[in-house]
């Protein structure tokens, strides 16, 4: 397809954050093995995760390429996925990470998914391996190993989730699934939140899963909440509650990254609420994808984070 082939030709085919050109394998001495990885989405050009992944993968020997397959950029839409998942069999691919507009229109054309991404319906991460592509989800895993690495004693009895989008669709599948008890799904558009805990409640439990679109409600006797819609990006400033309902006995999780410290994050901590920053979910997806694509490999958690903290600073610079 020409379309699919225009795509790669109209990514830049260098990361200017690369980590290291040419590893050696520490043990053998030999040029390390390569591995070569992509993201396919649309105005994807500041994401973070190319370098992430090529770092991370310089620490362990490898030489990781990880490109940019961006629709914006190559201006074509999602249509031209079945041409982009067939030249990354025929490239060498080892996987793909997938992001918006493409995570449910991925499904249809992969040959296997895990249970964690047919539950959830959506696809954020793909192995490509002999030749057959199996689809994954870490956005709630990623997200769980954020919240478990900043607040390990969160009380879970009773949590809030405040947006129904498909990343918070993804937080409730690995909350409910992971030990909370009781999840009540907030979300400005009622229906969407009523769906959503329709859903939950088939798989998890009518008794451990509700909807409520009043957010001071909702937030009655709870003792987490988290909040998984776009308000307090840069592009997007402001609180998305009042911020008179935060009170010392809630932990506050947000998945909004851009910037870390939110306006969510700053009135909960003035309230005395304990919180986990945005940046624990976006490295926990990068972890468990990293790990996807390397099989045998442990990624370092912490050095992950610290390098996404640092392509934060140079990307606010």
């Amino acid at each position: 397809s020409s379309a699919a082939s225009d795509v790669y030709k109209r990514q830049a085919m260098t990361s200017s954050l690369s980590a290291t050109s040419s590893p050696v394998d520490s043990a053998t001495g030999q040029p390390a093995r390569k591995v070569l990885l992509g993201l396919i989405g649309s105005g994807i050009q500041r994401s973070l995760t190319p370098a992430m992944h090529e770092r991370e993968g310089g620490h362990h020997g490898l030489r990781v390429h990880y490109q940019i397959i961006d629709l914006d950029r190559a201006q074509v839409d999602p249509s031209v996925l079945p041409a982009l998942l067939q030249s990354a069999r025929i490239m060498g691919f080892d996987g793909l990470n997938i992001t918006f507009p493409c995570k449910q229109q991925v499904i249809p054309l992969l040959d296997e998914l895990s249970d964690e991404a047919r539950a959830m319906g959506a696809v954020n991460t793909v192995v490509i391996r002999d030749g057959r592509t199996v689809g994954h989800n870490t956005d709630g895993s990623g997200w769980w190993d954020g919240l478990q690495r900043q607040l390990p004693a969160a009380d879970l009895s009773r949590v809030v989730l405040l947006g129904a989008g498909g990343a918070g669709s993804a937080i409730a599948h690995a909350a409910l699934s992971r030990g909370v008890g009781e999840l009540v799904v907030s979300d400005s558009d009622a229906r969407k939140a009523e769906q959503l805990a329709a859903s939950l409640a088939g798989h998890y439990g009518a008794d451990r899963v509700t909807s409520q679109s009043d957010v001071a409600v909702a937030l009655q006797g709870a003792t987490g909440l988290v909040h998984a819609t776009p308000t307090g990006m840069d592009k997007l400033p402001g609180l998305p509650l009042d911020e008179n309902l935060l009170h010392a006995g809630l932990w506050v999780s947000e998945i909004v990254y851009f910037p870390l410290e939110t306006a969510l994050l700053k009135a909960a901590r003035a309230r005395g609420c304990a919180t986990a920053h945005g940046g624990g979910m976006a490295v926990g997806q990068a972890v468990r994808a990293f790990e996807l694509f390397n099989p045998g490999l442990t990624a370092d958690a912490d050095r992950m984070e610290a390098h996404f903290r640092e392509l934060l600073t140079l990307r606010r610079d």
